[in-house]
């Protein structure tokens, strides 16, 4: 029987008094895609440290191909044929393609001289292996987000990576992009390199994981088969797998149901999550913000215009890149539109700044919550009250008690998991951090809150108590405008649905519609949307 090339025994971990790792045992089997999955805070990242050599575990035992592992260290782990794809790519943006991938691959060599030549035309050969269509000599800041992934796949490659980590891959991708990728990952895996998967979205993990290992408070809950990686036809579940033995000879067990989603959403947080697109318990009411005709060259907006009611989640669907981010900076005024016109209720408005949008009742929450949600080094409680300052202390005077006692009334509406109000904002869970960002704009009391990926990255619980909050918002007259790539949040928590593609709006949908009706308008198909 193969052995695993990754087997991680009883690795525990802590920082200071936090338990962040207790007796995590996973295994990695060659040729293999193993989902990792867990709420935010649940181990991951610390594990990922420890399997990257970032971090060393308190107790445990590391063994790679089958032999144990002392000390493991970056560079050792590197040598040893592991590498890691984060959400966010780790690449020199102002260097070309084939020098970022020279830098992971050529190593430090004093008074070498650099062949260009051979350099472009390495690159050329590991970019074509991964059929990624990308010019080595091209800057890398030039790049979309799904080419750098491909340059830092093409990167892992060229220094031999047997052992990929794939982390969060797919959060700025299309759904045509995320198809290309699983193909890519699926040929990887027939070469027989070795896949860890994390992801949030768990629709995802059943389409191109052969198993998933669930962890939850540091701990091991559960190592399961995905029925379909062996058996798609059969209706079924796996227990974990003994170590030591590959995946091809497991075979599912007669007496267990599948592995359905909402099982595994129970393993993940514990609990059974009711619902996690809450029904609308009201009415939208009459048309609150009225856009016409809206269009800004820098932007690539034209002739942008709908009608949002006092209540209303209006979500915005399309393709990355169809404009939907640049629809939303525009309304908050970061960059201002060249021709037609915002009316909020009976007021004309002249959006040429963020202090404009604000005073005006609009607020936007950004899709990079860690570049412009949130400020890390800054407490908790100075995040939630750092926009409404001047309304908290009128006279300048800064009053800690009352703003503490403020931002803690947000933390427990919203159940944000912290122990102080003093806390830095940097150290919480996506979830929180987002939960953050929401209760700034909660206490400013906008009118009009625009929304942009608001779950993007977060737990399928943290996701549930969002939307939750996001239904509360809208049930209290608040008009919400939601931008999500993730279809199925549109689908479950819109009113109405606008279509955004090459940076207009050609379809606006009412009713049930379903996703392959979404896609069609998205892709310029609006036949297809019919009923």
């Amino acid at each position: 029987m193969t052995s695993p090339v990754l087997r991680l025994s009883n690795i525990s971990k802590s920082f200071g008094a936090v338990r962040a790792l207790r007796g995590v045992s996973f295994d990695l089997a060659p040729g293999e895609v193993h989902a990792l999955v867990g709420e935010n805070g649940a181990g991951k990242s610390t594990l990922i440290k420890i399997i990257t050599g970032a971090e060393e575990p308190d107790s445990g035992i590391i063994e790679l191909n089958g032999a144990i592992v002392g000390r493991l260290k970056p560079g050792v782990a590197r040598a040893l044929g592991i590498a890691a794809i984060y959400q966010q790519p780790s690449l020199f943006p102002d260097l070309s393609v084939a020098e970022n991938i020279a830098i992971g691959c050529e190593g430090p060599q004093a008074l070498r001289r650099v062949c260009w030549k051979a350099r472009l035309h390495a690159a050329a050969e590991l970019l074509a292996r991964i059929g990624a269509q990308v010019d080595p000599e091209t800057e890398v800041g030039q790049l979309s987000m799904p080419q750098q992934q491909l340059v830092e796949i093409a990167r892992s490659l060229g220094v031999g990576a047997r052992l990929l980590i794939m982390d969060e891959p797919t959060a700025s991708l299309s759904a045509r992009e995320v198809d290309r990728l699983f193909d890519l990952v699926r040929d990887l895996r027939s070469t027989g390199i070795s896949i860890i998967y994390i992801s949030h979205r768990l629709d995802e993990v059943f389409r191109i994981a052969d198993r998933v290992t669930v962890l939850r408070d540091g701990e091991t809950v559960a190592t399961r088969l995905i029925a379909a990686a062996v058996q798609p036809d059969k209706q079924s579940v796996v227990e974990p797998k003994p170590a030591g033995e590959n995946i091809s000879t497991l075979q599912p067990s007669n007496d267990s149901t599948a592995l359905s989603e909402s099982e595994l959403v129970r393993l993940m947080i514990g609990r059974e999550v009711a619902t996690i697109f809450p029904p609308a318990e009201n009415q939208p009411g009459s048309c609150l913000l009225s856009v016409k005709e809206l269009s800004c060259r820098e932007s690539k907006i034209h002739g942008v215009s709908f009608d949002l009611r006092a209540g209303e989640i209006l979500g915005f669907a399309g393709l990355v890149g169809a404009g939907r981010t640049q629809m939303a900076r525009v309304l908050f005024g970061i960059t201002p539109a060249d021709s037609g016109t915002v009316t909020l209720g009976d007021k004309l408005l002249d959006l040429r700044s963020p202090a404009d949008a604000i005073e005006a009742g609009i607020a936007y929450l950004p899709e990079d919550r860690r570049r412009h949600g949130i400020i890390f080094q800054m407490a908790i409680g100075a995040n939630i009250t750092m926009g409404i300052l001047p309304l908290l202390f009128p006279l300048g005077w800064m009053r800690f008690q009352t703003e503490s006692a403020l931002a803690a009334g947000y933390m427990r509406h919203l159940s944000i998991k912290a122990p102080s109000t003093r806390t830095p904002a940097g150290h919480l869970s996506g979830g929180n951090q987002q939960k953050v960002a929401l209760a700034r704009w909660m206490a400013a009391r906008p009118k009009v809150l625009i929304l942009d990926e608001p779950t993007q990255g977060v737990d399928i619980g943290a996701k549930a108590e969002i939307h939750k909050l996001i239904r509360g918002l809208a049930a209290k007259g608040m008009a919400v405008l939601l931008i999500s790539s993730e279809l199925p949040e549109i689908l479950g928590m819109s009113d109405r649905i606008a279509v955004m593609k090459n940076g207009t709006i050609p379809a606006i949908l009412a009713g049930k519609y379903e996703a392959h009706q979404v896609m069609a308008a998205a892709l310029g198909q609006p036949e297809m949307t019919k009923a």
